[in-house]
């Protein structure tokens, strides 16, 4: 078969030149990893210093200033100066600008045991909010008429006589909306999973 102009012309690898080694993505990774190796020790130290003795925030000064080193890891070369030098330099920045920040920030406070509110059976409330939304989002669920039955006696406290004076509708139909309206309430809760306590 013969080779017409339609066909694409076959493809060469072509080759660096050998002029200098090449700077892949293996390089630098070797460049960076012998770079913390060499200067993290002496970089933690002055960080700690910097930070009057705050372990953690040393360490992620000393972790941000890591990160800024392999942004410009190819440029980081004894050629262009002292790497250590401008490791300390951009650690000391960093350390400059949190304790900037933290002066403009208002102090955090820490809650002590007895501002926490706490209930008599030990709980936080949490269980009770979360079965307020539930039975909240369930009310929605229900034709209007038997949600405002379901509120006026179950919420509000009320018999179904005053719910029926409250509503205008006869005491009948306020009891015929409970029936219909609870029954919906345990379908419902029934297909969510809860139960009745």
């Amino acid at each position: 078969m013969s080779q017409n102009a339609e066909e694409p012309p076959a493809l060469t690898l072509v080759s660096r030149p050998a002029e200098g080694p090449a700077d892949g993505p293996d390089d630098n990774e070797r460049r960076f990893v012998d770079l913390v190796g060499e200067h993290r020790p002496a970089l933690l130290a002055y960080a700690i210093r910097l930070t009057r003795g705050d372990v953690g925030r040393a360490e992620d000064i000393v972790q941000e200033t890591f990160v800024r080193a392999w942004l410009r890891i190819d440029r980081l070369t004894p050629e262009q100066g002292s790497v250590g030098s401008w490791l300390r330099r951009v650690a000391y920045n960093l350390a400059v600008d949190g304790h900037r920040m933290r002066q403009v920030r208002p102090p955090e406070v820490e809650l002590q045991q007895h501002d926490v509110p706490m209930r008599q059976d030990g709980g936080d409330g949490t269980e009770q909010i979360v079965v307020g939304m539930v039975i909240r989002d369930m009310l929605t669920s229900i034709w209007p008429e038997h949600r405002a039955v379901v509120e006026e006696v179950y919420l509000r406290d009320r018999t179904v006589a005053e719910a029926a004076s409250v509503l205008g509708i006869p005491v009948g139909t306020v009891k015929s909306r409970l029936f219909y309206a609870l029954r919906t309430l345990r379908g419902t809760a029934a297909e969510s999973g809860l139960r009745a306590s």
